[in-house]
């Protein structure tokens, strides 16, 4: 479904990057004059090798790093001053599901961003249980979080940030060490948020599945920004950025023809 600006608008934020750089420390510049517009609503894939930068940018949406440069999140120019406002408007899920799972329960992981954050325990309930149907976790409730399996924690945590109801909500290698099946309920997911999204991946495939645009980076720098499956065919511009991907092509091609022979 296509959705306007004004019917996005409850749901998501503009993320806006201007002329952003970012350093660890005194070290060599990780991020180098990146400047990025997702609309209200929009779904973007970040693609790049190890070690471009794309978990450090990802860390500039809801200001654990703060680099030089403008980042607005629905206008909001990130500060340190509004933080905890901004905190609200961006969710993040990190690649490691335990770095977000920290209560003895799923139910009580799920509720522990909502209830500090001042909402009444009704409300509260509501939304643990809207999330935990929509994740297909219904019945976890009780259940140790750290006693499920990996792909089991991973929805668990994207849970804990659903649950905030964020207008972004932006991924880090969402897809990495998850088996096929599990990949494909993802996509659906974050097809189905209404909030802006912004995924950060090596996996060009479930990237271009679920984006609408992607943008490249490599060393630190923004390389190419268009239509996910114009950019997903630019076999030389991956090519150049160490993502070629055109082994999965050829083998799905002896694959296909396996089969018919």
């Amino acid at each position: 479904m296509i959705m306007t600006q004004e019917s996005t608008s409850q749901y998501s934020a503009a993320v806006e990057i201007k002329n952003l750089f970012f350093a660890y420390n005194d070290g060599p510049l990780v991020l180098k004059d990146i400047s990025l517009m997702v609309q209200p609503g929009e779904k973007l894939g970040i693609i790049g090798p190890s070690g471009a930068g794309k978990s450090t940018l990802l860390l500039h949406l809801n200001g654990i790093l703060q680099g030089r440069g403008n980042v607005r999140i629905g206008g909001v120019r990130i500060e340190k001053d509004n933080l905890k406002a901004v905190r609200r408007l961006v969710g993040l899920v990190f690649q490691n599901p335990d770095d977000q799972l920290f209560n003895p329960t799923v139910e009580e992981d799920v509720a522990f961003g909502p209830l500090n954050a001042g909402l009444e325990p009704e409300e509260v309930s509501r939304r643990v249980s809207e999330v935990l149907t929509r994740l297909r976790l219904a019945g976890f409730e009780k259940k140790v979080s750290h006693h499920l399996s990996y792909g089991e924690r991973k929805r668990v945590a994207l849970a804990t940030v659903l649950a905030m109801d964020p207008k972004v909500v932006a991924f880090d290698e969402p897809f990495a060490n998850l088996d096929p099946a599990m990949v494909g309920q993802l996509i659906d997911t974050i097809i189905e948020l209404k909030s802006t999204v912004v995924v950060v991946s090596q996996s060009i495939l479930p990237v271009c599945a679920c984006c609408d645009r992607l943008a490249v980076l490599n060393e630190g720098e923004i390389i190419a920004v268009g239509d996910a499956r114009k950019i997903a065919a630019d076999r030389d511009l991956l090519k150049s950025c160490g993502l070629d991907y055109s082994f999965l092509c050829r083998l799905c091609r002896e694959l296909s023809l396996s089969e018919n022979g």
